[in-house]
């Protein structure tokens, strides 16, 4: 069976994050005076063949912590979604 996965990386708290501290210092020049504490991530949707949604979200996470996220600065969750 095939699964959709999606696939979210972010910085972990603590760690620099430079996109965000400019989009952060922009939007209230921009009237957008309300939001604050901005992350910029990136955000990864394949699809998967496997037996199961379980086995489908644990090939996903192994994908993570070998090649799409950097376990030392970055989160990575996983969602198999509805298809």
């Amino acid at each position: 069976m095939r699964f959709e996965v999606k696939i979210e990386v972010s910085p972990r708290k603590g760690i620099a994050n430079p996109e965000g501290s400019t989009i952060e210092r922009t939007l209230p020049a921009l009237g957008f005076k309300t939001a604050g504490d901005v992350r910029v991530g990136k955000v990864i949707r394949l699809q998967v063949e496997a037996d199961s949604s379980a086995a489908a979200k644990t090939i996903a996470q192994d994908m993570c912590d070998r090649f799409l996220s950097n376990p030392v600065i970055e989160d990575a969750s996983v969602e198999v979604l509805d298809t």
